[in-house]
């Protein structure tokens, strides 16, 4: 029970952060793009690669604070969902170039990010 809170945790700071992405995103870019949603989604990569080399070189990490980065933090920060449901209204309304853009720079760049920053991959 006691990883269910470090899921709950890690979820709410996640999500927090994605909203605070959000927020300070719409600050400086007011296009169609939904950019807000990959800078939260490169960012949980980045985190992940870099958390999962860590943990990789180190065998003492708690079990508790794995879950807590892993599942809450970066489950909460990413979201495939919000990817998903703006990629279809950018097809909805036309914008097929955006949508294709996004489709594609999420794949790579998320992919890449995580293969740059998760060692053992390489």
């Amino acid at each position: 029970m006691i990883a269910a809170f470090f899921v709950f945790l890690g979820g709410g700071i996640g999500a927090v952060l994605r909203y605070i992405i959000s927020k300070c995103t719409l600050l400086f870019y007011k296009g169609q793009f939904p950019l807000s949603t990959l800078f939260s989604n490169v960012l949980s990569c980045i985190i992940v690669g870099l958390f999962l080399t860590a943990l990789s070189a180190s065998k003492s990490i708690n079990p508790n604070v794995k879950i807590f980065v892993l599942i809450g933090l970066c489950g909460g920060l990413s979201t495939f969902s919000t990817f998903s449901l703006e990629t279809i209204q950018l097809l909805k309304s036309g914008n097929y170039y955006w949508a294709f853009a996004n489709i594609l720079l999420s794949i790579v760049v998320c992919f890449g990010l995580l293969t740059i920053f998760y060692k053992k991959l390489v």
